[in-house]
């Protein structure tokens, strides 16, 4: 089975909007269209996997969720790359509304939507990475089994001084997700598969 590659959204495919329900302020990071499209040239499976607490915070639906993630896809398309499945959590375990609010099993630290992926798409996480811009995106790779990777976009660059490598999987930390992806495919054309 080939590696796959597993990537937060927010901060690490687009530019960090707080609380993003919009998808009219949808904007591309410079370099990450042709970045997915090489890993996608390679037959990697590319999936995402998002919290996206907004909506248990009543900012906006699950629906809205869809739509921003639609247009991410419109704009990955026209450079070339492609997602195979997108993955979101809606729920927060203390700022919640209603039926959100709850502990779950897909809210990142948590593996949940990483397992999700495997399971719906036959991924191999054992060959698997997961880049993030946070800290709770590397715990929930590296759960699942994943090695992992922060970039410096997003929150990142204020994360990167907490970051323990050994606990999280991290292989390397890069300033984007372009500079990720060319570390991971180094590392990925001289190691052995299991």
């Amino acid at each position: 089975m080939s590696p796959c590659l597993i990537l937060d959204r927010d901060g690490v495919i687009i530019e960090e909007e707080h609380y993003l329900g919009d998808p009219g302020r949808v904007r591309l990071i410079p370099g990450v269209a042709a970045a997915i499209a090489r890993v996608n040239a390679l037959g990697w499976p590319v999936v995402v996997a998002s919290n996206q607490a907004g909506v248990a915070r009543g900012f906006f639906s699950e629906a809205k969720v869809g739509e921003v993630n639609r247009r991410v896809a419109e704009l990955l398309s026209a450079g070339g790359a492609a997602v195979r499945a997108w993955y979101h959590c809606p729920h927060h375990p203390t700022e919640g509304i209603g039926a959100y609010r709850v502990e779950c099993a897909c809210r990142k630290p948590a593996p949940g939507m990483l397992l999700a992926a495997a399971r719906d798409l036959g991924l191999n996480l054992a060959r698997g990475w997961m880049v993030g811009d946070k800290l709770s995106d590397l715990a929930a790779g590296a759960r699942a089994g994943c090695r992992t990777w922060l970039v410096r976009t997003g929150y990142g660059a204020g994360e990167e001084a907490a970051l323990d490598a050994p606990k999280t999987n991290c292989a390397g930390v890069a300033d984007d997700l372009p500079g990720a992806i060319d570390g991971i495919l180094r590392i990925s054309s001289t190691s052995p598969g299991p």
